[in-house]
């Protein structure tokens, strides 16, 4: 019973963490009742199979986690209407697994290696982990343990120079550490031994908050120029309207929500993803002639200066001389195509300049590892209102700039924002201010749109770059570069939000290294994993030689 227990406080103190509801301050410890539970299994208990007692007990606290702080992923529908049992138990079961799969092998670690050695297994190996689940075409990231403070800018102004894999790195070692006082003490009940710990502990947790606070009030980066954007949220439900009106009626709307919001002069105006067509998609080689964008460019010779920055669903043909892509698919005429979810922005004179979006959402946008998966379970995948086949994308990042002013916008699309170091890529491009283009309707009213702004303000702290975040339904904001949010707007609203984005050059630290805390760890990792070997040979190796001496 105590070892259920204790597995349930850490499933409560990391379930209660997670913005946007959650006090983050919680998940500095939220890992040590689980770290007790398997210690006193490991060298205690008189458990059989203390590995399966383990791997149960932590998958319970995982599993618990994941449904409380994305559970809201049921509120995804099925075409019929009914909310999607599926698109909520496979990334959570899965999710979950894949959290305890790294607990239990710092048990196994652990109980060979020693506890020292363990602990700084399990750092190596959960940064590793991240890592992996940052760039693998199964990812999701959305608890990455450093994103728990996402709601709390003040104190992790530092993002800038580590990011928020950093923060991840802080996190597990406050944990880590909190455990190994617990154990000092309880093998040796010192009081001086205690009280060392505890002020080293403190200083852990309390030094890089207290740097953030100094850096928050002292930020003084000046900016190189401001622009004007208007953001435009049309509020169109994904279920009963984005794909059944008409698009020339979804366009009128568009440009009559950006008509009414244009007072004074507007640099940019900046409409939600995939706000285009509605139903079908534009193609990309009769992209100047198409009706929707040029009545975007017929708007903007209205409004002298400005430029329309917005998302489109667009798709690419292929003859059968072409080299077709992986992720084309052949249509009933035995065509070849390419779908992508694309932002574009049109100004009166010039061509469309294109970006495709590059870190699809799992089973929504990507068919992962298509080559492999493809033959075992045919064409079914997630249909959440989306596309039933693997989207293309840019395999670099591509920066929006206009002769109008110095503006260079990047065009992060919806999912995209979640990537601290994949946003890092506009900015060493050249990009000034971020856009983020987005749809978070598909969720209905729940946490899920509310975290992913929370997340974007991670992305401002670490690149130093204001955000215009335009929604297609709640919420749209403008984000400053110290991850506070100006403005903002509410859900199911259909609205406009103007602001005045501060446009700034140079880079973060963090925008220059990436996630290097996490190289380091699995450089660390790796060592972990060899030296027992390499040791052992040696070991081996010696004994050999006396026996022949």
């Amino acid at each position: 019973m105590k070892y259920l227990i204790l597995s349930l406080i850490s499933a409560m103190l990391l379930s209660i963490s997670w913005p946007t509801y959650g006090i983050p301050f919680f998940i500095l410890i939220a890992l040590v009742p689980l770290l007790l539970m398997e210690h006193e299994i490991s060298k205690f208990s008189k458990i059989k199979h203390k590995t399966a007692a383990v791997f149960g007990l932590s998958y319970l606290a995982f599993l618990i986690w994941n449904i409380v702080t994305t559970g809201w992923l049921y509120g995804a529908k099925n075409p019929d209407g009914s909310n999607s049992a599926f698109a909520v138990l496979v990334p959570v079961l899965a999710n979950s697994l894949l959290y305890t799969t790294v607990f239990t092998l710092y048990h196994r670690y652990k109980n060979i290696q020693g506890t020292y050695w363990g602990l700084a297994f399990l750092v190596a190996l959960w940064m590793a982990f991240e890592k992996f689940h940052l760039e693998w075409e199964l990812t999701w990231p959305w608890l990455n343990l450093g994103n728990a403070f996402a709601d709390y800018p003040r104190i992790i102004q530092w993002y800038d120079t580590l990011g928020a894999t950093g923060g991840s790195f802080w996190i597990l070692l406050v944990n880590v550490y909190a455990f190994y006082t617990i154990r000092i003490w309880e093998a040796g009940r010192k009081r001086q031994a205690l009280l060392k710990n505890i002020a080293v502990l403190s200083l852990g947790i309390f030094l890089p908050m207290g740097v953030s606070l100094i850096q928050y009030s002292t930020f003084s980066e000046k900016p190189t120029g401001e622009v004007s954007v208007l953001m435009l949220q049309p509020d169109l439900d994904p279920y009963t309207e984005k794909y059944s009106k008409d698009s020339l009626q979804i366009l009128n709307e568009l440009l009559t929500l950006a008509h009414e919001g244009s007072g004074g002069k507007i640099d940019y105006y900046i409409a939600p993803e995939t706000a285009l067509p509605g139903y079908g998609s534009i193609s990309e080689a009769g992209m100047e002639n198409s009706t929707l964008l040029n009545s975007l460019k017929s708007f903007t010779t209205g409004k002298p200066g400005s430029v329309f920055a917005t998302g489109i669903s667009s798709h690419r043909f292929y003859s059968g001389n072409d080299n077709v892509p992986r992720n084309a698919y052949q249509t009933r005429q035995g065509v070849w195509v390419e779908s992508f979810n694309t932002a574009v922005q049109v100004a009166p004179a010039g061509t469309t300049q294109v970006y495709h979006k590059g870190k699809l959402v799992p089973g929504v946008e990507i068919f992962p590892y298509i080559g492999v998966l493809k033959p075992i379970l045919g064409d079914a995948m997630l249909n959440l209102g989306g596309t039933v086949a693997s989207l293309g994308v840019d395999d670099e990042r591509r920066v929006f700039s206009n002769s109008f002013n110095n503006g260079r916008l990047a065009p992060i699309i919806c999912y995209e924002s979640i990537y601290g170091e994949f946003t890092t890529e506009y900015v060493k491009k050249g990009a000034n201010f971020l856009a983020i283009m987005t749809n978070d309707s598909w969720w209905g009213v729940s946490q899920g749109h509310k975290q992913l702004l929370a997340y974007a303000r991670l992305r401002a702290i670490e690149t130093r770059r204001e955000i215009a975040r335009a929604a297609n339904s709640g919420i749209s904001a403008h984000i400053n570069a110290r991850g506070d949010i100006e403005a903002d707007t509410f859900y199911g609203d259909q609205t406009t939000l103007h602001a005045s984005i501060n446009l700034y050059e140079g880079q973060t630290i963090y925008t220059r290294t990436g996630d290097l805390l996490s190289r380091i760890c699995i450089f660390a990792l790796g060592f972990l994993l060899f030296y027992p070997i390499l040791k052992k040979l040696q070991s081996v190796k010696d004994n050999y030689g006396k026996k022949k001496s």
